[in-house]
Order: structure tokens, then sequence, then C-alpha cells
């Protein structure tokens, strides 16, 4: 699966990045395909494997925080791997054939 997440600290301030940081840290160490954007951390890996992450990335905030607010969309095929970089290459065709 593919899940893209996001989590915010609500109640700590106007400045975030601490706390955001902690929990790209976990993504980081859990050696699961990860890229994290201004807007979404995305991850890959087997499902169990991937909602733990994002559960221990939201206890991190909650150390932080006291509250977190959670976003995730998750594209889930069993079987598939490699796919989001897959995905990508898969559009990059096509806006160059054009």
């Amino acid at each position: 699966m593919i899940a893209a997440f996001s989590v915010t600290p609500l109640g700590a301030g106007a400045d975030v990045g601490r706390a955001v940081a902690a929990a790209v840290r976990i993504v980081r160490a859990s050696g699961l395909p990860n890229e994290t954007n201004s807007m979404f951390t995305t991850i890959e890996g087997e499902w169990d494997e991937v909602m733990a992450v994002i559960k221990q990335a939201s206890d991190a905030v909650l150390a932080l925080a006291p509250r977190c607010s959670l976003v995730i969309k998750a594209d889930i095929r069993p079987g598939v791997t490699d796919a989001m970089t897959a995905k990508v290459r898969s559009v990059e065709r096509y806006l160059v054939e054009e």
C-alpha cells in the first residue's frame, strides 16, 4: 500500500516544525520507502507496517503537542511494490510524449 499522510500539531503554537520533524524522523527511521513534501509524507509498504509507522509518527507529535490532527489517503493494492515511483514514471512518460 501507499499512504500519504499529514500530522498537524494543535495547541502548540504557530511553529509546528519541531513536532512535524519528530514525525518525519520516525518515518525515515522505518526503512520503508518514503518521501516528504510541504503538505504530506508518503510511505509505502504492507498495511500493518505502514499503519504502525503512522501511529508512531502521530505519537511523536502528541509527545510535543496536546492534540494531533491526522489526514490519511491510501492506495491499497496487495502484491504491488515500488508503486510510489512507478506511478510517477507512468505520468512522466505521457508528459514526454506530448
